[in-house]
């Protein structure tokens, strides 16, 4: 059994959550509930649970706020949240779960599914403490992405990161310094993320750092030469776009 509670300061959504995880998710018990960022590090410090399934935006206090407020987090978090594309990207930014609502059934199985996979998993405050440090962080340059790979995670910086090279399914990251890393997202997800970090698309195969483009040679498309070497091809239906980007 999972011990998990739920946060959320509206009455109707945390009676939703509880009945849909009573009859989907049978493994999840659920011990107690808050309508507060208050309320809720009580409830943590009272009942010590492996699961909390946090609203992000609360009066008088976020989720945010209350993940800050403890000295130790030892448990996995699902934030549950109606669109919010600052929250969101926040998340995504640390490889955290996350539920929209209205909460799908299948992905709520899905969700439950992989923290069971990650019990015990230690990992949870490397990411947590990368997603708080990025909520609070106003300064773009410093700002970290974790990656998500097959053995686990990395984090970095993304000025690091000079382009991103899609591998069907996975992408491969290749650094300013050090061995590229295959990260087990699509190229769609990092420019989804990367694309107001100064990262363009300029093919379906490539999405490149601006800063670290040396030259462009016309051609179809043309090609672009970056900071380490490497030489992409740019679509021709990305050219002019790319072209302006530097005048």
């Amino acid at each position: 059994m999972i011990k998990a509670v739920i946060i959320d300061d509206e009455h109707s959504a945390r009676e939703t959550l509880s009945g849909m995880l009573a009859k989907f998710c049978p493994e999840v018990m659920i011990a107690g509930m808050a309508d507060s960022a208050q309320e809720g590090i009580n409830v943590i410090q009272n009942y010590q649970p492996q699961l909390v399934f946090l609203d992000v935006q609360m009066p008088f206090g976020s989720g945010f706020d209350l993940l800050e407020a403890l000295p130790n987090i030892n448990f996995e978090v699902i934030f549950t949240t109606a669109y919010n594309q600052y929250a969101l990207k926040a998340i995504k930014f640390s490889a955290l779960d996350y539920l929209l609502k209205p909460i799908d059934v299948k992905e709520l199985k899905a969700a439950v599914e992989k923290v069971q996979l990650q019990a015990n998993d230690q990992t949870s405050n490397i990411k947590l403490a990368n997603f708080i440090e990025n909520v609070n962080n106003n300064d773009d340059t410093t700002r970290k992405i974790v990656l998500p790979t097959a053995k686990g995670f990395s984090v970095v910086a993304i000025k690091d990161i000079i382009r991103c090279e899609s591998d069907r399914n996975y992408t491969w990251i290749h650094f300013r310094d050090g061995p590229s890393l295959l990260a087990t997202r699509s190229l769609k997800d990092f420019e989804e993320l990367l694309v107001e970090y100064q990262f363009f698309r300029v093919h379906q195969s490539h999405l490149i750092n601006l800063d670290c483009v040396k030259h462009y040679n016309r051609g179809r498309g043309g090609q672009v030469a970056l900071s380490d070497g490497s030489q992409v091809d740019v679509a021709r239906s990305k050219r002019d776009e790319f072209v302006k980007m530097f005048l």
